[in-house]
């Protein structure tokens, strides 16, 4: 499906979207459940790990309660920051299509569940940070939904009263959610972590979802319109 209106603001997911970061993650997810004492997890569910708040998904692995993922997450993110952050790397081709939308005077601003101290260092490390208007994350406490993270970065980039003119791109439900919650459309990645299933795909359809891409050439020819 090829946009029919103009964009003027893309909004970006990170993990699975712009960068796969799962080697870092899931190297963080081992080393934490080591300090912490809790046995391994398989693949599957590390895998799960990526792109939900980390306390949630601490709480959801080991049915935990909330002071007990919090502080689990805090020593996931000392793990993440100062041993595994930058063991990412950008999808192919995404580069190439972030310097292509700057030229054509399209915003972008990153919308992530990482902590946005974070995602600023990420961003900047990999070379894309010169291509965002704005980098907006998660808050210290993790209080922040997606959907207000999201809309931070709206709010950010002056665009709310242009709605129909931004869309946001991500790989995972909560990301098609926050961007139905805010009335924006969604464009949805399956290279990355997500959408996966039919279940899955079938739930976009209610979601404002315009496009579904397969490799990052497709998602630049979905944003072509």
């Amino acid at each position: 499906m090829i946009m029919e209106r103009k964009i003027k603001s893309v909004v970006w997911d990170v993990d699975g979207t712009l960068l796969n970061t799962s080697e870092g993650i899931i190297a963080s997810v081992i080393d934490t459940l080591k300090i912490c004492g809790y046995p391994p997890l398989d693949q599957a569910t590390m895998e799960s790990f990526i792109g939900p708040p980390i306390q949630h998904s601490f709480q959801k692995a080991f049915k935990l309660d909330l002071k007990s993922s919090n502080q689990m997450a805090s020593v996931f993110r000392k793990e993440y920051k100062e041993k595994n952050l930058y063991k990412a790397e950008l999808y192919p081709g995404m580069k190439k299509l972030l310097i292509h939308l700057k030229q054509r005077g399209v915003q972008q601003a990153v919308a992530t569940y990482k902590r946005e101290d974070y995602a600023k260092m990420i961003v900047d490390h990999f070379g894309i940070s010169s291509y965002m208007d704005i980098v907006c994350g998660a808050d210290f406490d993790g209080k922040l939904t997606k959907t207000d993270i999201i809309w931070n970065a709206i709010q950010s980039l002056k665009q709310h009263y242009l709605l129909d003119s931004v869309v946001m791109i991500g790989d995972t439900m909560n990301d098609a959610i926050g961007a139905k919650n805010l009335g924006i459309p969604f464009i949805a990645v399956r290279y990355g972590f997500g959408f996966k299933s039919g279940e899955e795909l079938e739930k976009l359809e209610a979601l404002k979802c315009i496009g579904i891409a397969e490799n990052v050439e497709e998602l630049g020819n979905l944003l072509e319109g």
